[in-house]
Protein backbone atom coordinates (compact mmCIF):
# COMPACT_ATOMS: atom_id res chain seq x y z
CA UNK A 1 0.00 0.00 0.00
CA UNK A 2 1.48 3.16 -1.12
CA UNK A 3 1.74 5.87 2.07
CA UNK A 4 2.81 9.77 1.41
CA UNK A 5 3.75 11.31 5.03
CA UNK A 6 4.66 14.72 5.44
CA UNK A 7 6.80 16.40 7.72
CA UNK A 8 7.56 19.87 8.99
CA UNK A 9 5.11 22.26 8.37
CA UNK A 10 4.67 25.16 11.57
CA UNK A 11 4.24 28.55 12.13
CA UNK A 12 6.70 31.07 11.21
CA UNK A 13 6.60 34.75 11.21
CA UNK A 14 6.49 36.78 7.58
CA UNK A 15 9.56 36.94 6.13
CA UNK A 16 10.80 32.99 7.51
CA UNK A 17 11.25 29.72 6.22
CA UNK A 18 10.60 25.84 6.74
CA UNK A 19 11.31 23.16 4.57
CA UNK A 20 8.65 20.69 4.46
CA UNK A 21 9.48 17.14 3.69
CA UNK A 22 7.51 14.15 2.04
CA UNK A 23 8.59 10.32 1.89
CA UNK A 24 7.39 8.05 -0.17
CA UNK A 25 6.44 3.87 0.64
CA UNK A 26 4.78 1.28 -0.38
CA UNK A 27 6.01 1.76 -4.12
CA UNK A 28 7.16 -1.09 -6.41
CA UNK A 29 8.59 1.61 -8.50
CA UNK A 30 8.87 5.26 -8.39
CA UNK A 31 5.93 7.35 -9.50
CA UNK A 32 6.36 9.82 -12.69
CA UNK A 33 5.21 13.22 -10.90
CA UNK A 34 5.09 14.45 -7.37
CA UNK A 35 4.46 18.02 -6.33
CA UNK A 36 3.23 19.92 -3.51
CA UNK A 37 -0.70 21.16 -3.24
CA UNK A 38 -1.68 23.51 -0.71
CA UNK A 39 -5.29 24.63 0.21
CA UNK A 40 -6.22 27.89 2.60
CA UNK A 41 -9.47 27.57 4.04
CA UNK A 42 -12.35 28.83 1.80
CA UNK A 43 -10.01 28.61 -1.78
CA UNK A 44 -9.54 26.08 -3.87
CA UNK A 45 -6.30 24.16 -3.96
CA UNK A 46 -3.23 25.13 -5.72
CA UNK A 47 -0.62 23.39 -6.95
CA UNK A 48 2.83 25.15 -5.81
CA UNK A 49 5.70 23.16 -7.13
CA UNK A 50 6.00 19.95 -9.40
CA UNK A 51 8.43 17.34 -9.89
CA UNK A 52 8.81 15.01 -13.06
CA UNK A 53 10.96 12.64 -11.24
CA UNK A 54 12.71 10.68 -13.66
CA UNK A 55 13.67 13.95 -15.50
CA UNK A 56 14.30 16.33 -12.61
CA UNK A 57 12.44 19.09 -14.10
CA UNK A 58 10.63 21.39 -11.90
CA UNK A 59 7.53 24.00 -12.36
CA UNK A 60 6.41 26.38 -9.37
CA UNK A 61 3.42 28.74 -9.06
CA UNK A 62 3.68 32.35 -9.84
CA UNK A 63 2.98 33.46 -6.31
CA UNK A 64 5.60 31.01 -5.19
CA UNK A 65 8.78 31.70 -7.92
CA UNK A 66 11.89 32.47 -6.38
CA UNK A 67 10.85 32.11 -3.34
CA UNK A 68 10.34 27.82 -2.96
CA UNK A 69 12.43 25.16 -4.22
CA UNK A 70 10.96 21.87 -4.92
CA UNK A 71 14.12 18.81 -4.77
CA UNK A 72 13.80 15.36 -4.12
CA UNK A 73 16.54 12.46 -2.59
CA UNK A 74 15.53 9.38 -4.45
CA UNK A 75 17.91 7.38 -2.05
CA UNK A 76 15.42 8.49 0.89
CA UNK A 77 12.09 8.12 -1.23
CA UNK A 78 12.01 12.05 -0.55
CA UNK A 79 10.13 15.25 -1.75
CA UNK A 80 11.51 18.09 -0.19
CA UNK A 81 9.72 22.18 -0.63
CA UNK A 82 12.26 24.41 0.85
CA UNK A 83 9.77 27.32 1.50
CA UNK A 84 11.78 31.21 2.03
CA UNK A 85 10.29 34.59 2.13
CA UNK A 86 7.37 33.33 3.82
CA UNK A 87 4.22 35.57 3.34
CA UNK A 88 0.75 35.65 5.41
CA UNK A 89 -1.04 34.67 2.01
CA UNK A 90 1.24 31.00 2.14
CA UNK A 91 -0.67 30.03 4.82
CA UNK A 92 -2.35 27.01 4.28
CA UNK A 93 -2.45 23.02 4.34
CA UNK A 94 0.45 21.56 2.33
CA UNK A 95 -0.10 18.14 0.99
CA UNK A 96 2.03 15.97 -1.37
CA UNK A 97 0.74 14.43 -3.90
CA UNK A 98 2.23 11.28 -6.62
CA UNK A 99 1.37 10.24 -9.64
CA UNK A 100 2.34 6.59 -11.37
CA UNK A 101 0.63 6.14 -14.05
CA UNK A 102 1.91 5.88 -17.28
CA UNK A 103 0.44 8.96 -19.03
CA UNK A 104 2.29 11.65 -16.38
CA UNK A 105 5.32 10.41 -18.22
CA UNK A 106 4.26 12.75 -20.87
CA UNK A 107 3.10 15.66 -18.33
CA UNK A 108 2.50 16.27 -14.86
CA UNK A 109 0.36 19.54 -15.29
CA UNK A 110 -2.70 19.55 -13.18
CA UNK A 111 -4.00 18.77 -9.74
CA UNK A 112 -5.37 15.30 -10.36
CA UNK A 113 -2.79 13.42 -8.77
CA UNK A 114 -3.13 9.77 -7.83
CA UNK A 115 -1.90 9.58 -4.04
CA UNK A 116 -1.83 12.52 -1.31
CA UNK A 117 -0.47 12.66 1.94
CA UNK A 118 -2.45 13.63 4.67
CA UNK A 119 -1.20 17.25 4.52
CA UNK A 120 0.83 19.43 7.34
CA UNK A 121 -0.25 23.21 8.55
CA UNK A 122 1.93 26.02 7.62
CA UNK A 123 1.15 29.19 9.55
CA UNK A 124 2.46 32.56 8.23
CA UNK A 125 1.97 35.63 10.63
CA UNK A 126 2.65 39.27 9.66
Amino acid sequence: QVHLVESGGGSVQAGGSLRLSCTASGYARRPYCMGWFRQAPGKEREAVARMSIGRGTTDYADSVKDRFIISQDTDKHTLYLEMNSLQPADTAVYSCAADGRVWRLRTCAGSDYNDWGQGTQVTVSS
